[in-house]
């Protein structure tokens, strides 16, 4: 068994690395388990966890709070590594989104844009042009020069979707980037990340609680158990896009996996 972040394949015997179409993953988890040594004595956090994305594929992965759906994505970001297990993200090293926009304040968005070119080794006569490229990517054209405290709460994570693209990964990891926003403003931010995932063909890792917005947004749902984390259930979500957060058939799949993460919180509060 391999531990810790498989190394980026390379060409051997003359022959190209093979690609992630032909590997027919993007992020893969083989029997990963974390633990944490704590004031009251080792925590198994995840516990043997086979997981595959495939290039292009929206994941959503459900929990309980405290399931560790949030070091998983710590994993596969290189942020941590497993205690034992491998993850494997052979092309790409991850972008991250977090809950909390963390944009710098004193940095205009395009600024805040730049920097992220500017640490993916982009040129900087090339960055503000690719600044403005992305920030009309996520709708927010006319953004460039204005500060942190000028924008809404939507267009800030617009703008911290625009820096995470300008890393230039093909692996998007999302931490329930839109849990703080309102209903109405989490809506209209479902409909611009399922059209950039769809044009810049992304693999995407997005943690949520709302069920519903795991059965909008993504091709696949994946249900973890309560501490510690295990794969206990997965679901196709074979509806077609555009979808609403409203429609009957994202609300039945909704229902259907409701009951069964209801099971998994009653299942571990009794144990």
């Amino acid at each position: 068994m391999t531990t810790g972040l498989a190394a980026p394949l390379t060409a051997r015997a003359g022959r190209p690395a093979a690609s992630a179409q032909e590997l027919g993953h993007a992020v893969r988890l083989d029997r990963v388990s974390k633990a944490f040594d704590s004031a009251a004595g080792r925590q198994l956090v995840l516990d043997d966890i086979r997981l595959e994305a495939a290039p292009g594929e929206f994941v959503c992965l459900l929990g309980a709070s405290g399931c560790g759906k949030s070091t998983l994505l710590n994993l596969v970001a290189g942020l941590d590594r497993p205690t034992s297990g491998s993850v494997e993200v052979p092309f790409s090293r991850p972008a991250l989104m977090f809950q909390d926009h963390a944009l710098f304040p004193w940095l205009s968005a395009g600024r805040n844009v730049e920097l992220a070119l500017r640490l993916a080794g982009v040129a900087r006569a090339e960055r503000r042009d690719r600044a403005e490229e992305l920030l009309r990517l996520v709708r927010l054209p006319d953004a460039y020069g204005k500060r942190v405290h000028q924008l809404s709460g939507g267009m800030r994570q617009r703008v911290a979707l625009a820096r995470s693209l300008a890393q230039g990964s093909d692996v998007l990891l999302m931490d329930e980037p839109f849990a703080a926003l309102d209903a109405i403003t989490r809506d209209l931010l479902h409909e611009e990340l399922s059209r950039v995932w769809q044009e810049r063909k992304l693999t995407v890792l997005f943690v949520t609680h709302n069920v519903r917005e795991a059965v909008r947004l993504g091709q696949r749902v994946v249900l973890l158990s309560s501490r510690p984390g295990r794969v206990s259930r997965e679901w196709v979500v074979d509806l077609p896009f555009p979808r609403r957060i409203e429609d009957s058939g994202v609300a039945a799949l909704a229902t259907e996996i409701t009951g069964h993460l209801h099971e998994e919180i009653v299942r571990h509060a009794r144990s």
